[in-house]
């Protein structure tokens, strides 16, 4: 990292006080979608800059979406054949192959939940936000992204999760039976909610009980 970036203890990071940034402090008191989507840039600028991301974020565009009711933020990027994350891609070829104009390729949209900026602390969305910029981080690299290894060591990095914090209601829990650990969340009736007594708990090896909510 490079001197002119500050010391990490002045990064804007999940704990950082909301009055202590300008950018963190307006992002925080955003209510209308479109200061959300200013606030959120305005951050993915500065975040970019403090973790040293190697984004072009002239090639990611925003949106709001009041639709989705699972994830709290999510980068859609075109689906590129022959890629791996680790893999550099050669945008040119890569357009070549699937008859697509580089800047097309290579523009990805960011879809920020309203409901889960509604719910969340600034701490945990800007948590979110460097999330989805590791994922821009790979795809402009990569012309693809995952939760592996790679991502969860860059998240580390950037004092983010590998996955974000649920914001809705789900309507089943599973938690393990010897330690109530919750092992997994459901929105909706599934092949693991039917048949939770076929699995087992990672951490005690024990039988899985099913919760349905109210």
């Amino acid at each position: 990292m490079s001197d002119s970036h500050r010391s990490p203890d002045t990064r804007l990071s999940p704990d950082t006080d909301p009055e202590e940034s300008p950018t963190v402090r307006a992002l925080a008191h955003a209510e209308t979608d479109e200061e959300l989507l200013l606030g959120s840039r305005a951050y993915c600028r500065e975040a970019a800059r403090e973790y040293d991301l190697d984004v072009d974020l002239s090639l990611v565009e925003w949106e709001v979406s009041t639709r989705a009711k699972r994830r709290a933020a999510a980068v859609k990027r075109p689906k590129i054949p022959e890629t791996e994350v680790g893999d550099l891609l050669d945008w040119d070829a890569a357009a070549e192959r699937v008859g697509t104009p580089p800047a097309d390729l290579r523009t990805c949209t960011l879809s920020l939940t309203r409901a889960a900026f509604d719910s969340f602390d600034v701490g945990e969305w800007t948590a979110t936000l460097r999330h989805e910029l590791v994922h821009v981080e790979q795809f402009q690299r990569f012309g693809t992204t995952d939760h592996g290894p790679a991502f969860r060591e860059r998240a580390e990095e950037v004092d983010s999760t590998v996955r974000c914090p649920p914001f809705a209601d789900p309507k089943y829990v599973l938690r393990c039976e010897e330690c109530a650990a919750v092992v997994g969340r459901r929105y909706r009736e599934c092949k693991l909610v039917r048949n939770h007594d076929e699995y087992r708990s990672s951490c005690c090896d024990s039988d899985i009980v099913c919760l349905e909510q109210e």
